[in-house]
């Protein structure tokens, strides 16, 4: 997770560890979450991993991505001129870019993703976090919601599309996007969101009184 957000609503208490999820890489033929915390439970032994001859662009730019090495930025660009698994290879070089910072290629990367594929999930996601990034919340949630229309199974496009509910006080929908968040993570890291939870439903319920209060006088 990255991203502090507890800046953000003066009603809404949010806890140390509410901070969204980060970028999500695309790995040919298993495209799961890059969570740093993680581990990866079917990993090969390094040595293995070191001698895997790749058979494409793309799948020689992602082991270098893997391993950290700078060269995969320009692996991708291969791929991508190479015409092999040019979403995906746009997608992490979008990645890339925003880690070394430069955002406008970023930006462009991940849309150029979605021109080829418009319902490529790790684009959507990826822009997301983008948007979220630069505060535009509109755009952040537009790309979440569509993100989790791809692939509803995802646990972390939940919790990031609460936070922009949050955000944007719409705190009903947070809940059950939070809600949807914990049914689909690991109960461990399902835990992390109970306090955001609790203090999502304190402040509907306060939201609600406070409103009930105000038709009361009027009335």
């Amino acid at each position: 997770m990255c991203a502090d957000v507890s800046w953000m609503a003066q009603i809404l208490k949010f806890p140390a560890q509410a901070s969204k999820f980060g970028f999500k890489r695309v790995r040919k033929g298993a495209r799961s979450a890059d969570h740093p915390d993680q581990l990866d439970l079917f990993a090969q032994p390094t040595a293995q991993i070191l001698d895997f001859a790749p058979s494409s662009r793309f799948e020689q730019a992602l082991l270098f991505d893997e391993r950290g090495d700078a060269k995969a930025a320009e692996l991708y660009a291969r791929a991508i001129e190479e015409q092999d698994c040019v979403a995906d290879a746009y997608c992490n070089l979008g990645i890339i870019q925003s880690k070394l910072g430069d955002t406008t290629k970023a930006f462009d990367s991940f849309t150029n993703s979605l021109k080829i594929d418009p319902r490529h999930f790790e684009a959507h996601f990826n822009l997301g976090n983008m948007y979220f990034d630069v505060n535009d919340l509109r755009l952040a949630q537009l790309h979440y919601e569509l993100a989790a229309e791809v692939d509803p199974s995802f646990p972390n496009v939940y919790f990031n599309l609460a936070l922009v509910q949050a955000i944007n006080n719409q705190l009903a929908e947070a809940i059950a996007a939070l809600t949807k968040y914990q049914q689909l993570a690991p109960e461990h890291e399902g835990r992390n969101a109970d306090e955001l939870l609790e203090n999502l439903k304190k402040s509907l319920a306060a939201t609600k009184k406070s409103r009930a209060s105000g038709t009361s006088a009027r009335s």
